[in-house]
């Protein structure tokens, strides 16, 4: 992926040398880490999965002096980036479609953050808080990506921004609170089917932002494309569960098969049109 000379958002808040708080929801990364690091224990990392949102530690917020190396800066650059990219996109699709873009801010942290949806540590991995419009990302998530799953490549780690921003993208038009508040009113079974359908359009949307980033600024290289859908399929709910297990349990899914989230995600980059990512008014088989 070309950003070479490409601005930095200023919409950054860099907390990286500020750790403590409390545990919050899990985002795109929390399939992720949790799950993995639970297995390679020899745990059960469905128990972590449906546990993550409910968990709860403690500590006090400390400030840590040390240096970051040149690949923590090239990620945090890199980051800047992308959400800069995004701000860009964004801005220019609500523009088309007759609507003013809000650009969120993204919080780079270390360890651990408190958010206005409770705190978080790196095990939930990235993750969007809808009540302060912030997305926020440990770094060292992407080194976990490959080491842990073979995701590598800068588009896959872009990928992994701009579905975050996907969610920030579904709560201005409403669709993510409208979805969390259905969510509220189910049993588990039906909310974890809601949730799925909002993971799955926020992919489609990161594929919608990939597809206009390409068309203004030419960025995207042979092999991006791959990147992400690699990145896509190993973060499948299936794949994870039968990773981890040797079976997957469809009910608990949360965030979409590898399959589907490969659909969605290829759709969005393919089409560009957002009138084709309305996963809440298809079947599950249609999904």
């Amino acid at each position: 992926m070309k950003l070479d000379g490409r601005r930095e958002s200023t919409n950054v808040d860099d907390r990286r040398r500020i750790s403590g708080g409390k545990t919050a929801g899990m985002g795109i990364g929390g399939i992720i880490i949790a799950a993995l690091i639970t297995w390679m224990m020899g745990g059960n990392p469905l128990d972590t999965l449906q546990q993550a949102d409910l968990s709860q530690i403690t500590g006090d917020a400390q400030t840590e002096q040390r240096e970051f190396t040149a690949e923590e800066q090239a990620l945090a650059k890199f980051s800047r980036q992308v959400l800069a990219s995004t701000e860009d996109v964004w801005t220019e699709v609500f523009k088309q479609m007759g609507k003013t873009y809000r650009s969120p801010q993204m919080v780079l942290f270390t360890g651990s953050v408190n958010s206005a949806c409770g705190g978080a540590t790196s095990a939930v991995g990235p993750f969007y808080c809808s009540a302060d419009e912030k997305l926020y990302i440990d770094l060292s998530f992407f080194s976990s990506m490959k080491q842990q799953l073979g995701a590598d490549g800068d588009f896959a780690y872009a990928y992994v921004i701009a579905h975050e921003v996907g969610h920030h993208v579904q709560h201005l038009l409403g669709t993510l609170d409208e979805a969390h508040a259905q969510m509220q009113r189910m049993n588990q079974t039906g909310a974890n089917k809601i949730s799925v359908r909002i993971e799955l359009q926020a992919d489609f949307y990161a594929g919608v932002w990939g597809y206009y980033e390409n068309k203004m600024f030419g960025s995207l290289e042979d092999g991006d494309l791959e990147e992400a859908i690699n990145c896509a399929q190993v973060i499948g709910d299936n794949y994870l569960q039968e990773k981890a297990r040797g079976y997957s349990q469809p009910e608990s899914f949360t965030h979409g098969t590898s399959a589907q989230r490969m659909k969605w995600l290829k759709l969005g980059l393919q089409t560009g049109d957002l009138n084709q990512g309305n996963t809440f008014s298809l079947s599950d088989a249609q999904l």
